[in-house]
């Protein structure tokens, strides 16, 4: 079969030939149908993420480790954890009986891809409690989560949205998705902070936050009160950390600011993860929310890869 290969890391995989998967016992052939192409997966490929190690320890290897595709009884499923070499980038993939989902009628492979990017926005719900008519502020709006995280937060009921980014011609494009104010970053941190204060109005219910580092730094201190008025509660959903993976945490930036900070698997569960799934798939089949992919096929990967001009669209692979 023809696969993106892997052969060392921090490489960039190649279209070539690569031994077809074989089922073991409770094992199933997964003929792949879509793969969406994350950060998160050149990054395991880069040896920069934490879980590297586990899936680069054998090389050649193929990458990303989830997909859409079809069962040998031709149902169609999203399929995750394929049995090491073998990813989901390629033309068949093996996975274990019990890792994959029949994905629902209506929805198109290369969308399929996407769906679960969308849950990242419904963490507002499942982690923050978010009930409508609250004002969400989404940090890293530009990126293809904070996109989709934006045009969640509207379809929640959201009174108000605030998004951040580095570009103003893509910050403009994410006013026209919902936003109602748009922040630069890319600013000196005291004007970002006084951009933080500006924007703020009565105060921000819920961070929405896919960049960490220095721009949440800023938020976290520009949200530190100047009295001894009792602030209005801010939850901070931690979901990415694009900006930084640490920065300083002032006692004063928790002790009387309101804040309280949780990770986005919070709240989530069998049942709530069935729940926000379900939203997702029915606003998606109404076209109440819509996703940008630009599909390729998977004999250009190697260019693929290294694209960087997608602009807040996903790429996808199409075998």
């Amino acid at each position: 079969m023809k696969a993106a290969v892997l052969h060392e890391v921090g490489g960039i995989p190649r279209y070539e030939d690569f031994p077809d998967p074989v089922a073991g016992h409770d094992e199933v052939v997964v003929d792949v149908k879509a793969v969406a192409v994350e950060n998160v997966d050149k990054r395991v490929a880069a040896g920069t993420h934490y879980a590297s190690q586990r899936y680069t320890a054998q090389l050649p290897a193929i990458p990303a480790f989830d997909g859409i595709g079809t069962l040998p009884d031709g149902t169609l499923v999203g399929f995750g954890n394929p049995r090491q070499p073998y990813g989901a980038l390629a033309e068949k993939t093996v996975v274990s009986k019990g890792a994959h989902v029949p994905v629902p009628e209506g929805i198109d492979p290369a969308i399929a891809t996407v769906l679960g990017t969308a849950i990242t926005g419904m963490s507002v719900k499942t982690a923050a409690g978010f009930v409508p008519g609250e004002t969400v502020l989404v940090q890293g709006a530009t990126g293809v989560a904070g996109r989709l995280a934006v045009k969640v937060a509207r379809l929640l009921g959201a009174g108000r949205i605030v998004a951040t980014g580095r570009d103003d011609d893509q910050l403009r494009e994410v006013q026209a998705l919902g936003a109602d104010t748009v922040i630069n970053t890319a600013v000196p941190d005291e004007s970002l902070a006084q951009a933080y204060l500006d924007a703020k109005g009565d105060g921000y219910d819920v961070v929405l936050d896919y960049l960490w580092g220095r721009p949440t730094e800023v938020l976290l201190r520009s949200l530190v009160p100047t009295s001894f008025a009792l602030p209005k509660p801010t939850r901070l959903i931690q979901v990415g950390e694009s900006a930084g993976g640490a920065f300083v945490l002032a006692a004063e930036s928790l002790r009387t600011s309101g804040v309280e900070i949780y990770g986005a698997a919070k709240g989530l569960s069998p049942q709530t993860m069935r729940e926000v799934y379900s939203q997702v798939v029915t606003w998606t089949r109404s076209g109440d929310l819509t996703f940008d992919v630009v599909k390729v096929p998977l004999s250009d990967i190697e260019t693929a890869w290294q694209r960087s001009d997608l602009r807040g669209s996903r790429l996808v692979v199409v075998p």
